[in-house]
C-alpha cells in the first residue's frame, strides 16, 4: 500500500523562515480543488492503491485555509482510497484557523490526526517568525483540538532562534508540557536563502545562533521531552506511546507515496532495482491548467537509494539493519566503512549492535555529517 500526500498551497501570510511553496491569494482556491479532484480520479484504479491508501497527509501551505465545501468535495473523491487498512489521515492546521466548527468538520470526514504549527508561545518570537497567530490563539487551538476529541495530533516547536537563550527555550517547553500532548515535532530554525530571514542574513541584519548554542538547544529539547515520557523516535519527532506518525515514518523507510497538488513530490519503486521520483511544478496556475503534468522526473539506482536510506534512516531511533541494506539495496559496508563505524562506536557516537547501526544521542547531533563521512569512505 502506498501513501498519498496532498499539497494545499494557500497561506494567510508568509512566515519569515518558510521556503515551501505557498501563495497568499485565494482567488484560485476553487479551481485548485477542481484540479485536485481530477488528479485524485486519475490515481483511483492504480495498482498502488488496490487495497486503498495506507496514509493520507494534507500539507502545505496551510490546508486549514480550505472551506468546508472544499473538504467535502475532496473527501467524497478520496472515498475509493479510504479502506479498513487506511492507518492515518492527517491535516496540517494553523492555530488561527482552529475553531470548534472547523475541527468538527474534519473529524466528521474521517481525519484521524492533526499537525499544528505553534512554533513558540513567545509573542516576540511569533512576531519575528511572522506567524499569523498569537500565544492566546495557540493555547485556545490546542484546547479546542482536545475538546473535539482528536486523540492523535502533533504540535510543532522551533528552537535555535537568534538571541534565544536556554531559559527562553525552557519557558517554551514548560508551556508545551502543560498540555497532555501526544506528539511534539521540534525543529531547529533553518535559514533558507530566498526567505525573509535568508535575505536579512545576507544583508547582515540577522545573525544566526551559533552551532554550539543550537546543539545545546537540541540536547535540552531531547532531555526535557524524554523525561516527560516522549519517545525520541527521530531527530525532530517525539511521540507518546502509540502516537508515532505513520506517514512520516513511511517516508524514512522508502515506502511508495504519490504527491498531489502544486509543488507536491512523489516516490515509487519500479522493479525492486530502481525507483522514480517526480514532482508537480511549484506553480498554482500551471497545476490548475494541467494537474497531471509531472516535472523533474528522476530514476534512482540502488546505490543512490542506499545512500538516501542511510541519510534518513540514521536520523531515527530504529537505525538501519544490515540485512535490510543487503537484501533491499544490495549494499554492504566496505572494510573501511566498518572500521569507521567502529571508530564512531569508540567515540560514543554509534551504539554497539551486531545486526544494525544506530546513532547515540551524541551521534544524532551530527547525524547528517556522520552519514556523509560514512558514505564517502
Amino acid at each position: 500500500m502506498a501513501g498519498i500526500y496532498i499539497h494545499v498551497p494557500f497561506c494567510k501570510q508568509a512566515c519569515s523562515y518558510c521556503d515551501f511553496y505557498f501563495v497568499t491569494k485565494t482567488d484560485l482556491m476553487d479551481a485548485f480543488v477542481q484540479a485536485l479532484l481530477i488528479e485524485i480520479k486519475h490515481w483511483e484504479n492504480h495498482s498502488l492503491f488496490s487495497e486503498g491508501a495506507e496514509t493520507i497527509y494534507f500539507g502545505g501551505g496551510t490546508p486549514s485555509r480550505l472551506e468546508p465545501k472544499h473538504w467535502q468535495l475532496i473527501f467524497d473523491s478520496l472515498q475509493a482510497f479510504i479502506t479498513s487498512k487506511t492507518r492515518e489521515i492527517t491535516v496540517e492546521v494553523n492555530p488561527d484557523d482552529v475553531t470548534i466548527e472547523s475541527m468538527q468538520v474534519l473529524k466528521a470526514l474521517g481525519v484521524t490526526r492533526l499537525s499544528m504549527g505553534v512554533q513558540t508561545f513567545d509573542e516576540s518570537r511569533l512576531h519575528f517568525m511572522h506567524r499569523a497567530h498569537s500565544k492566546t490563539q495557540a493555547i485556545q487551538a490546542i484546547e479546542i483540538i482536545q475538546k473535539t476529541g482528536f486523540k492523535s495530533f502533533t504540535v510543532d516547536l522551533i528552537y535555535g532562534n537568534p538571541n534565544q537563550t536556554l531559559a527562553d527555550l525552557n519557558a517554551d517547553i514548560d508551556q508545551f508540557l502543560t498540555f497532555d500532548l501526544p506528539h511534539i515535532s521540534a525543529y531547529s530554525l533553518t535559514i533558507e536563502p530566498r526567505t525573509r530571514l535568508g535575505k536579512a542574513e545576507e544583508k547582515g541584519t540577522l545573525i544566526p545562533l551559533q552551532d554550539d548554542a543550537v546543539s545545546e538547544h537540541f540536547l535540552l529539547v531531547r532531555e526535557r521531552l524524554t523525561q516527560a515520557g516522549f519517545e525520541a523516535y527521530e531527530v525532530s519527532n517525539f511521540a507518546k506511546l502509540g502516537h508515532r506518525s505513520f506517514h512520516n515514518s513511511n517516508y524514512w523507510k522508502h515506502i511508495d507515496y504519490i504527491g498531489m497538488g502544486a509543488g507536491a513530490h512523489s516516490f515509487v519503486w519500479l522493479d525492486g532495482k530502481t525507483a522514480r521520483r517526480w514532482n508537480h511544478a511549484p506553480d498554482l496556475k500551471a497545476y490548475v491548467n494541467n494537474p497531471l503534468q509531472q516535472t523533474d522526473i528522476q530514476t534512482l539506482e540502488l546505490s543512490e537509494l542506499a545512500e538516501e536510506r542511510l541519510l534518513i534512516g540514521l536520523r531515527t531511533k530504529d537505525g538501519l539493519e544490515f540485512d535490510e541494506l543487503k537484501n533491499r539495496y544490495q549494499f554492504s559496508f566496505s572494510e573501511e566503512q566498518l572500521h569507521f563505524i567502529q571508530q564512531l562506536q569508540e567515540q560514543g557516537l554509534v551504539q554497539p549492535h551486531p545486526e544494525k547501526i544506530v546513532l547515540t544521542d551524541s551521534g544524532l547531533l551530527l547525524a547528517d555529517h556522520l552519514v556523509l563521512e560514512l558514505i564517502t569512505k
